[in-house]
């Protein structure tokens, strides 16, 4: 096996292993972590294109990009091609390297504006919202979409042929259409076709979890890349692992418990130090929540966790919960984290963390 990269425009990837757009999730604390974890490129929340909403608090937290690694990646979404192309061009002026346009969402409010994967029903609006921005800004723009509104209605491979010709530099398919939402399998075979029909990089995205999952989509659909996006939740680690194992093709070990919580610790003084301590630790509860979703005692853990109002609070719950095992809120044992691994694979090189 042999992982390589991909070049986006000027930017070369180091890498086959993206992290998706998420509302609320991929924040700029988040981003980082999973740069550091091998992540080759970290796409932002999506930032609407309606620049007078940029104002409020969530729309400047997802506007920020400081010590965010290159290349920066800032996806927009709406419906008026001006609107997208003067959005575009003012994040160039705030710090982003790389426009992605979303055309995947299925969130009911994002569709109800006949934005997200709603514009995918209308593919001269595609086309028009495309070209418009990348005749806009002078940095590579990329395209995520579904393949298609419904299952009857399945047009990924127009869309691809529209997004080449209006020189879109990469194209990223979640297999689903729209009205799958997240139910049901990802299917690859249309991320394929696509594949064998256009010359732009091609990622596939969708139900991702886990290294030979990665490796036998790379292998089906023959996609440049891959993008991780709900299975890296409390996971940011997961890019280290299926990179390696696409470069190396065997499987690094799992993080111990201990080195879970030194990483949880590490994302929560990001979190209180980039929204305040107040908003940080609301924010880190549904961290907290991933990370220790697979644990023994973590439910009594969570219950605990979400109790609490300080962030000295969160971390001093953290420290006992992972690095020292003990119980937490009446628990009788801490252990049992599955996957746990000796500490002597670290001089093997196949530790994690």
């Amino acid at each position: 096996m042999n992982q390589q990269g991909l070049r986006v425009g000027p930017w070369w990837l180091d890498g086959k292993v993206l992290l998706a757009p998420m509302a609320g999730i991929t924040d700029l604390p988040f981003r980082r972590l999973c740069r550091r974890f091998g992540a080759a490129l970290a796409v932002s929340e999506m930032v609407t294109a309606d620049t007078s909403l940029w104002g409020s608090r969530k729309s400047l937290s997802r506007l920020a990009h400081e010590d965010e690694p290159s290349p920066v990646a800032v996806q927009i979404v709406g419906t008026e091609p001006r609107a997208m192309a003067e959005a575009a061009r003012m994040n160039l002026d705030l710090g982003a390297q790389i426009i992605d346009i979303n055309m995947g969402c299925p969130a009911k409010k994002v569709c109800r504006k006949a934005a997200g994967s709603a514009l995918l029903r209308d593919e001269r609006l595609v086309a028009r919202i495309l070209e418009a921005v990348v005749n806009a800004v002078d940095a590579p723009v990329t395209l995520k979409i579904r393949t298609g509104w419904d299952r009857q209605s399945r047009n990924a491979l127009r869309i691809a042929r529209i997004a080449e010709a209006s020189g879109i530099q990469m194209l990223t398919i979640h297999g689903r259409t729209r009205a799958d939402r997240f139910a049901g399998e990802a299917e690859y075979e249309t991320i394929r076709q696509v594949k064998q029909t256009v010359g732009i990089p091609v990622v596939a995205n969708g139900d991702i979890d886990s290294e030979r999952k990665a490796a036998k989509v790379l292998q089906f659909s023959g996609a440049d890349a891959i993008m991780i996006g709900r299975a890296a939740r409390g996971r940011p680690w997961i890019f280290r692992q299926i990179g390696h194992y696409l470069e190396q093709g065997f499987l690094l070990a799992p993080p111990t418990r201990q080195e879970v919580g030194r990483v949880l610790l590490d994302h929560l003084t990001a979190l209180y130090d980039f929204y305040g301590e107040r908003h940080g630790v609301r924010i880190a509860r549904k961290h907290i929540a991933w990370y220790s979703r697979d644990m023994e005692e973590g439910a009594a853990f969570r219950r605990a966790v979400n109790g609490v109002e300080t962030a000295a609070g969160q971390r001093r719950l953290v420290k006992r919960f992972f690095l020292e095992a003990a119980p937490v809120d009446g628990g009788t044992s801490g252990k049992g984290i599955p996957g746990d691994v000796s500490h002597e694979c670290r001089s093997e090189k196949r530790c994690v963390i």
